[in-house]
């Protein structure tokens, strides 16, 4: 198997597991939070999928959807470059994309990632894609990072579906 493959599968079931936490949810379920100060599904998916906007645009060569395609306006967030580090319970609420957007969103980013790894091979993964680090960051190991990060938001959001399923939330 080539590292291209696996680097495609790591990235297909991240959107398997967005899509498994989010679909079919309604406004008040995405926006569910169990107190104050925890994260609710559309904060987790849009701040994952803004990992991977962000962070991988170095890598795709591709500018951040998010600040190129309109998406920032589309969430009500115009002129917002903010990828979720250190937001607050408010930012967390302010985040409130019915799931039609917010999947939208992560499919686009997702589906351009994907279309990346058709591109991929051993020299494209060494290449430094981050001079502020010492030592620099190279394609691949940006990748997996991006994979440890979006796993465990996929992973918090579908648990937070389970909770709203088992509590009846917005039924």
């Amino acid at each position: 198997m080539e590292s291209k493959e696996l680097l495609f599968d790591a990235y297909s079931h991240i959107r398997r597991i967005v899509h498994q936490a989010a679909d079919g949810l309604s406004l008040e379920q995405l926006a569910y939070r169990p107190e104050e100060g925890s994260n609710s599904i559309a904060w987790l998916v849009w701040h994952l999928t803004r990992i991977q906007d962000s962070h991988l645009s170095p890598v795709t060569q591709l500018e951040e959807a998010w600040l190129t395609e309109g998406w920032a306006e589309k969430f009500g967030l115009p002129g917002t470059t903010s990828i979720g580090y250190g937001d607050g319970p408010e930012q967390v609420a302010a985040i409130r994309p019915d799931g039609e957007l917010l999947l939208g969103y992560h499919d686009r980013v997702s589906g351009r990632v994907l279309d990346y790894f058709d591109t991929v091979d051993a020299i494209e993964l060494d290449r430094i894609v981050d001079t502020s680090y010492d030592p620099h960051v190279k394609a691949g190991v940006r990748l997996v990072s991006v994979i440890s990060d979006n796993l465990q938001h996929a992973g918090q959001a579908r648990y937070l579906r389970g909770m709203i399923e088992r509590l009846g939330i917005g039924e």
